[in-house]
């Protein structure tokens, strides 16, 4: 069981270590949602965080054509390469 306790003019809560540790919460921001029963705090996801997953799946949920299927694998190009 946890008690607010005075941080200055603020309230604050000690987590346990043990629980901190399972909850994957150190030396990271956290966030805070009120939500319906109380407070749930979270580690704040980095804007990039995720997004090659998000990407993959968005792929494979949707069936490419030939013409994206090129597009996809098509080499990258130099400034060399431009014509002007």
């Amino acid at each position: 069981m946890a008690t607010l306790i005075k941080i200055g003019n603020s309230r604050g809560i000690r987590i346990p270590k043990a629980v901190i540790e399972q909850a994957r919460l150190e030396d990271k921001q956290l966030e805070f949602k009120i939500i319906d029963d109380g407070l749930l705090i979270r580690p704040v996801k980095k804007n990039r965080e995720g997004w090659k997953e998000q990407f993959d799946k968005a792929i494979k949920s949707q069936e490419s054509s030939a013409a994206d299927q090129a597009w996809l694998d098509a080499p990258l190009a130099d400034e060399e390469d431009w014509e002007w």
